[in-house]
């Protein structure tokens, strides 16, 4: 009696039609979902292709993204591991299959290829960690090969029970015989491998109930040797010759198959057997994963670990904490929060640089929801805003569950050794580990201070050079020979154009456009606004005389060090939007004037591609992490009152597309709302594009009253009873400087919630009147806060009520148009902002408004350089004065940064050291190589 034949196409079939209909689920419940695969090829071999093409058809029927990866013959084993990298990060990639043979003219060991697929998406089953699994019999714990499962599948379609039978598998491959083993051993057969070197062969065949032959070899197994009333699984595909078919060959198994169905009872043909279910199992291992997928998925939420904290009373020193937390490893955090490596740049196990292509990959996914933290007028006492941002994000993230990153400044290092200390946050909400990101970070800011000086130094050179030297020497040393021939440089050639010169060959040049191209940039050295810079503080080098050696011939001046974060490169690190945007703005940098008037631009100097270069790595955000394993970008660090004191645009660009639109991203803006969150909005929020969602107010009961008359806080001494006793007439009388930063923040047409920074000597009756106040005065909601000692823990009801405020209408808005006079848009500042009656523009200023109005810059935003102690331009004056004229002794301008500031009073750019620095305290130890005395 002939064999009852099981055809794979009718299995398949149904297998395929159940897929498709698991897929339909996964749609209905998620509709933007779809399992994804990627067939990765190396070459273009004919059967390959046919293999392919089967399975790229199989999954459009049933509803699965396939794509086909095709890499040419020339493809090197990295190129190929590189882009597995790529698809196991993808998250919309569920299976991905490496087509076999490699077919490459170079070496690719096929094990370290197929072994580098991510297991979870190893839809093949062939990486060891799935065969090892298998093996162990965790099957429901791994993706089985997808021959064997065919195999599997079609012989439970036969009715027979696998469990008790003798079982004979022919051929030991990784890819068939020995998976096929283990599945059948992991069902309870009693399991026999033959290969080539079996004794016997036809011997052990025949006791067979259940024969699988995947031994490559055409009609080997004789009928005769079948075992009657046996299941025989054909898995061979072979090539014999025929001169019946058009191409000369025919298709056959390794069963003899017209002479084994007259003994088996159950037989598989070839072709139709085995070939289609190890398509449609592959399928079903693809739809698996994605199921696996969804059971852990939630539409934009991150896979992202958090850190519970150990919170100790009383409070450690901020070093203490720190260093108790053992940082996740920067990369893995870079995964969680849906970085792929080869947009991640590592420096160290705690920090690393991200690439600017990433906004590129996320330009589709909406952005999340964007928040600002500021404070009312800052005094000694602190107010706590770095604290309260890393608090704020960690309660939103480690206690809120929502995808949360923030974004502060880089700090200098001239504070750190200097007064202030690190800028990490403090207590239990800071950024770790917080020597790296107080010390050095990445080394953005030694970028700066290289590119800096380069520029300071292609000044003073050009102007020697100039002085001592006629047109035809200046353009031969300009344009010098190289193998007999003079060629311009690309910003040569740029300068060319503006001059309106469209040559590019130098000997094409008449005597007119040499002296033109030279041009003498003839420096009037009192308009040089350009100092050099340096991030130590050192207060002897705020005036000094440059050009001493007899080499520069008798050419000194006096100029200035600044600190280097006060340099407009960093202003422009910071609101730059991209490399060439970078590019562009490093260019139009002016750094002093001819003497006809003319501005002089980097571009002019011909650095400004060196500058570019310079800041090619500083151009990307530096991640690094909370306290509580919550996403922070580090990047720039101007300086707030005379710059715009924000960090960069690119990081909360980057960030805003990470988080995705359920998520949030929450900045600081330096000193108070009048500086900081001002220059935020109309500054930083016109290049960027972005508009803010909720204004975060940091307030503290002890600061407020000291705005309110309270006394003199002298370091080192307890301070005054007024701020450890209860005095609410004190307090009240300080919360005008508080009512007057909210009316501030809703200038700009942004709900205000205020942070109340509470410290143990705070009463409820105090904490109560801020909140009560500050709600009067128009904030949306007013809580108290515990972060510094609670962690994320202490700042849940302030994210909550931020969650809220994002959530309520906004009527976002600028405070001035650019098109505005120079000293319109001033007085507007001056007068809605600090509450003063009018301007002043003393005669330098006025005369600067003249002359950038007639450059063309008088339509650039304002950045106002005040003192931040106070809303008046004398920080004496605590709380909210009144009747005030503001004084503008000068105005500047950052041309490349994008802006115009006018100086209010005398702003120092380069801090002094005090009596007792901080560096007193800081020491390495040899042994452990810790830093000691940072805090």
């Amino acid at each position: 009696m002939s064999a009852q034949i099981i055809s794979g196409k009718e299995v398949s079939a149904k297998v395929r039609e159940q897929l498709k209909k698991d897929v339909e689920q996964m749609k209905s419940q998620f509709p933007d979902f779809r399992p994804g695969l990627v067939v990765l090829q190396v070459g273009d071999r004919d059967d390959s292709n046919l293999y392919i093409s089967m399975k790229l058809k199989a999954a459009a029927e049933i509803g699965i993204t396939a794509n086909h990866l095709r890499l040419p013959k020339t493809a090197t084993e990295d190129e190929v591991l590189r882009c597995i990298v790529e698809v196991n990060e993808d998250p919309s990639i569920h299976g991905l299959i490496v087509q076999l043979p490699l077919d490459s003219i170079n070496r690719i060991d096929t094990e370290k290829v197929t072994n580098a697929v991510a297991p979870e998406k190893d839809v093949d089953g062939l990486t060891s960690i799935n065969a090892g699994k298998l093996s162990r019999g965790e099957l429901g714990n791994c993706f089985l090969p997808c021959t064997p499962n065919g195999c599997m599948e079609l012989i439970r379609q036969t009715g027979v029970s696998v469990a008790g039978k003798n079982a004979v598998v022919i051929g030991r491959s990784k890819i068939v015989g020995a998976p096929m083993h283990d599945l059948l051993l992991w069902s309870h057969a009693t399991v026999t491998t033959c290969h080539s070197k079996t004794v016997d062969l036809a011997a052990e065949v025949g006791k067979a109930d259940i024969l699988v032959v995947g031994a490559g070899k055409p009609e080997m197994v004789k009928g005769e040797w079948v075992k009657k009333g046996a299941v025989v699984i054909d898995c061979g595909i072979n090539y014999i010759p025929d001169s019946t078919k058009p191409n000369g060959k025919r298709v056959v198994g390794d069963v003899h198959y017209s002479s084994a169905k007259e003994r088996a009872g159950y037989i598989t043909p070839v072709p139709g057997g085995v070939g289609p279910m190890t398509v449609a199992m592959l399928m079903q291992n693809t739809v698996e994963s994605a199921k696996r997928f969804l059971q852990t998925y939630r539409p934009g939420k991150w896979n992202i670990s958090y850190t519970k904290l150990n919170l100790l009373k009383p409070v450690p020193s901020d070093i203490e904490i720190s260093r108790s937390c053992t940082p996740k490893p920067i990369d893995r955090l870079a995964r969680e929060i849906g970085l792929f490596s080869e947009e991640v740049e590592l420096y160290g196990k705690t920090k690393a640089k991200v690439q600017l292509d990433t906004i590129k990959r996320l330009k589709d996914q909406p952005d999340g929801k964007y928040v600002v933290v500021t404070g009312i007028t800052p005094t000694p006492l602190g107010e706590g805003k770095s604290t309260t941002t890393v608090g704020l994000v960690q309660a939103l993230g480690a206690h809120l569950n929502l995808n949360v990153f923030a974004c502060v400044r880089q700090p200098s290092q001239g504070p750190t050794f200097g007064i202030k200390g690190g800028a990490a946050g403090g207590g239990y909400s800071q950024v770790i580990p917080m020597e790296e990101f107080n010390l050095h970070l990445t080394g953005d800011i030694h970028a700066i201070t290289a590119a800096n000086n380069l520029v300071a130094a292609a000044i003073d050179a050009r102007m020697f050079h100039e002085s001592t030297q006629s047109d035809k020497a200046l353009f031969n040393r300009l344009v010098p020979l190289s193998s007999g021939q003079r060629k311009f440089s690309p910003i040569q050639l740029n300068r060319l154009k503006r001059l309106g010169i469209e040559k590019s060959d130098p000997s094409a040049l008449t005597e007119d456009e040499i002296s033109r191209f030279v041009l003498r940039l003839d420096i009037d050295p009192d308009t040089i606004t350009w100092q050099r810079v340096m991030d130590t503080n050192d207060r002897f080098l705020r005036k000094i005389t440059i050009g001493q050696s007899p080499t520069e011939k008798g050419f000194t001046r006096t100029t200035q060090f600044d600190i280097s974060v006060a340099s407009e490169i960093m202003a422009v690190l910071a609101l730059t939007s991209g490399l060439e945007d970078m590019r562009q703005r490093l260019a139009k940098m002016v750094v002093a004037s001819s003497r006809s008037g003319v501005p002089i631009t980097t571009e002019d100097l011909g650095v400004s591609g060196a500058l570019t270069v310079l800041m090619r790595d500083a151009i990307k955000p530096n991640l690094m992490q909370t306290l509580e394993g919550t996403p922070v970008f580090v990047h720039a660090g101007p300086f707030a009152n005379i710059a715009h004191g924000n960090s960069s645009i690119l990081a909360d660009k980057i960030a805003l597309k990470l988080v995705g639109p359920e998520g949030f991203v929450v900045t600081e803006a330096g000193f108070g709302a009048d500086i900081g969150m001002e220059k935020f909005f109309n500054i930083k929020c016109r290049y960027s594009g972005l508009r803010p969602h909720v204004v975060v107010l940091v307030a503290t009961v002890r600061a407020l009253k000291m705005h309110g008359g309270g006394p003199t806080v002298t370091a080192g001494l307890p301070l005054p009873k007024e701020y450890t006793d209860e005095n609410l007439e004190l307090l009240e009388k300080g919360c005008s400087n508080l009512k007057k930063q909210v009316e501030n923040a809703k200038a700009f047409g942004v709900p205000v919630v205020v942070a109340v920074n509470a410290f143990k000597t705070d009463t409820d009756a105090e904490l109560d009147l801020v909140c009560s106040l500050a709600k009067a005065a128009g904030a949306f909601d007013a809580v108290r806060c515990s972060h510094w000692a609670e962690g994320g823990a202490g700042a849940v009801a302030l994210g909550q009520a931020v969650q809220k405020a994002a959530n309520s209408p906004s009527d976002f808005r600028f405070l001035y148009d650019v098109e505005l006079p120079i000293v319109d848009k001033i007085r507007i500042i001056a007068q809605k902002i600090y509450g003063a009656d009018d301007v002043e523009l003393l005669p330098e200023a006025q005369q600067k408004v003249e002359v950038y109005t007639k450059q063309g810059f008088g339509n650039l935003p304002i950045c106002m350089a005040k003192t931040h102690l106070s809303l008046s331009h004398d920080p004496e004056k605590k709380g909210v004065p009144t009747g005030f004229i503001l004084p503008i002794r000068d105005i500047r301008a950052s041309v490349g940064a994008g802006f115009l500031y006018p100086l209010v009073g005398t702003m120092s750019t380069m801090p002094g050291l005090p009596t007792r620095p901080c560096f007193y305290d800081i020491d390495l130890d040899p042994e452990t190589e810790q830093i000691n005395g940072l805090f």
